[in-house]
């Protein structure tokens, strides 16, 4: 009997600890923010990053995929915030979508061809210690030894040029595919995503200019298979009222188009970031 209870307390206790492990972690996260560079903490007001993580359900130790990371402005608060018993993935889009932006120069595109190594190994520069192990893949190839093994999936301002191109080559459906396969039962999709009004025209919103529509994205969601769990609006800004004549680049922290025009300039900084949604999916438990 002593031998059954104490492999019973055993088991308990990994079973704690796993949860444990799976949790997310307010101060912890508050700590990796505030040890952030001004740069990055000038964002905060638009991005809300402890209160974005948390909804998403981010946890230390846990597996993170992170669509189109870029420069790392999530990915250098991930990485500590998960740590060395967790793991952070980048995944850039499909090579063959970047020639259909039209300005990408051949150079940049040959370039698209390593940058699973190249951005991998540009993290080392970031300094940060006691981080995650961080990987990467693209689109479209994800690779087998991955697929069940994350726990969230987050799209940050990623979705708008897989929708734009998707008559193209299927973009958002392989990405979504992807999602779905690399996210274990029940783990968490988060998307930020510039949020366009409902009574602007969907051939406007069709993610060529940043925006998309809330049904839409949520539709597509549910089509590739996960379950919608609910959303807030915590990186809303009402201040952001785009006409058809405008895109979200003209806004912080782009201003592409007010960057001959201090008095433009002046007033795309009153409005600050763009308006943007906050939704949560989750992979069913079991499929």
């Amino acid at each position: 009997m002593n031998r059954l209870l104490a492999a019973l307390a055993l088991i308990l206790f990994t079973f704690s600890s796993v949860l444990s492990a799976q949790t997310f972690d307010g101060e912890r996260l508050a700590a990796v923010l505030d040890a952030q560079p001004a740069e990055t903490k000038a964002r905060y007001g638009y991005r809300h990053p402890q209160e974005t993580l948390q909804f998403f359900e981010v946890a230390p130790g846990s597996v993170v995929v992170e669509a189109l990371p870029g420069g790392g402005w999530y990915t250098k608060i991930l990485a500590p915030y998960v740590g060395p018993e967790g793991q952070v993935v980048g995944v850039d889009y499909a090579q063959n979508l970047f020639p259909l932006f039209g300005f990408f120069s051949e150079e940049q595109l040959k370039a698209k061809e390593t940058w699973t190594t190249d951005w991998v190994a540009g993290t080392a520069d970031w300094g940060i210690e006691e981080g995650a192990p961080i990987s990467a893949f693209v689109f479209g190839s994800l690779p087998d030894e991955m697929k069940g093994t994350a726990d969230t999936v987050l799209f940050i301002r990623a979705l708008h040029n897989l929708a734009r191109f998707e008559g193209e080559g299927k973009f958002l459906t392989a990405a979504l595919q992807n999602t779905y396969d690399v996210l274990k039962p029940g783990g968490v999709v988060g998307v930020v995503q510039h949020h366009a009004r409902q009574d602007m025209p969907d051939s406007w919103a069709a993610g060529q200019n940043g925006y998309l529509k809330y049904r839409f994205l949520v539709d597509r969601m549910k089509q590739a298979g996960f379950e919608f769990v609910g959303a807030i609006d915590v990186n809303a800004n009402d201040l952001d009222q785009p006409t058809t004549d405008d895109m979200v680049w003209r806004l912080p922290p782009s201003m592409v188009t007010s960057r001959e025009d201090p008095e433009l300039r002046q007033a795309m900084q009153a409005i600050g970031e763009s308006n943007r949604m906050t939704l949560k999916f989750r992979k069913p438990e079991q499929e």
